[in-house]
């Protein structure tokens, strides 16, 4: 039964589902799940009338669910999600010029082998992302440097002692979870990243060609879900610096209660440290094991301020008070109906623009533009 507080709709564009929406200007970028759905290209200078100004699809055996963009240039990228690979550019990541958003064209790659590149950040010349990299087991961090977008120059890598198998490291996690990057978040000279099963690294990058870890924390394995996302807070509180950790429900150790979210006290980067923990409402952390795609997944990325936007598998928009870090409270929520053909949401990726509208894009179906009443 959909419920709202604290917001309301403003506008819905209907969609296959997504993995990630960006939002430029007046301009938002839907990452698709599934091929051949791509990448969407929507007009919402009117949020009310969000209209369609270009789609751009993907082959058989991939898809394209992660998007960012600013001004000229569009990044997404192209990762395999069945077997086999196609004879076409297949894994790595697309640039693309949308000067003309009706008609974006495809400028440069960055190749590679095995699945391919998952989540990332960039801030129009760097583009921080996971992907498998050959000689390495799992994915790692790579850094590639887009000043000429024509000609994309990698400038680091980093992965965790013993990942690195072409280099004869010894792989000490035979009977434990694969190390995999999932994506970093940049702020200033550090990069903030998880690293699903095994936690999450902070890392100084004052000299981007070598980044060094700082120190790293992992919930698990007392809680058994994957570290989906590590977001550094542009802002003190009280005097401390803050990081949001969001486990994603999913790839779970053993059957467990949904997933929730974390806040660390990251004050001494050396040393952070868990202050907190939330949980949507109806959702038990420590009762019933239950089904995946239930409980946390994403905040938004874009924070303007103290309350932050989560997109909850199941329970739709929550807006999460995080002005006392140790004691979050939920000041909002946003919980549609499933769209037509859908047995149920699934809120996947969340953002906010300039105008302080939030866009969820639903894992199965639809965009929806709400605004805070």
């Amino acid at each position: 039964m959909a419920s709202a507080e604290g917001l309301q709709e403003v506008g819905y564009f209907d969609c296959a589902g997504g993995g990630q929406v960006r939002v430029d200007g007046t301009t938002a970028y839907i990452g698709h799940m599934a091929n051949p759905f791509g990448t969407s290209i929507v007009d919402v200078a009117d949020p009310k009338n969000p209209i369609l100004l270009s789609h751009t699809g993907m082959p058989d055996g991939t898809h394209s669910h992660k998007v960012h963009a600013q001004g000229d240039i569009m990044v997404r990228n192209h990762e395999l999600i069945g077997p086999g690979k196609p004879d076409e550019f297949a894994t790595g990541v697309g640039v693309y010029n949308v000067s003309d958003k009706s008609n974006p064209r495809l400028i440069s790659t960055w190749d590679t082998i095995g699945r391919g590149v998952h989540r990332f950040d960039f801030d129009g010349r760097y583009m921080y992302f996971s992907s498998t990299v050959e000689g390495y087991r799992g994915p790692i961090m790579v850094v590639i440097d887009l000043q000429d977008p024509e000609s994309p120059v990698e400038v680091c890598r980093w992965w965790i002692p013993g990942q690195w198998e072409a280099g004869g490291e010894e792989y000490p996690w035979a009977d434990g979870p694969e190390p995999r990057c999932h994506h970093p978040l940049r702020m200033g000279n550090r990069l903030y990243m998880s690293y699903w099963h095994h936690g999450c690294f902070i890392l100084d990058i004052e000299d981007l060609s070598q980044p060094k870890m700082i120190s790293s924390f992992n919930t698990g394995p007392t809680f058994p879900h994957p570290t989906h996302t590590a977001l550094p807070l542009p802002f003190e509180i009280g005097g401390h610096h803050h990081m949001i950790v969001a486990d994603e429900d999913v790839a779970k150790l053993r059957p467990h209660a949904p997933a929730f979210t974390w806040i660390f006290d990251i004050t001494d980067e050396t040393n952070p440290i868990p202050v907190s923990s939330w949980q949507a409402k109806d959702l038990d952390p420590i009762g019933e094991p239950q089904g995946v795609f239930t409980g946390c997944h994403q905040p938004s990325e874009v924070v303007t301020g103290p309350v932050i936007p989560f997109a909850w598998f199941s329970k739709g928009i929550r807006m999460l008070d995080i002005s006392n870090p140790h004691a979050p409270r939920e000041v909002g929520h946003f919980d549609p109906d499933p769209q037509p053909g859908c047995d149920r949401i699934c809120a996947n990726d969340i953002t906010v623009d300039d105008r302080g509208l939030i866009y969820v894009i639903d894992r199965l179906r639809g965009l929806h533009i709400v605004e805070q009443t």
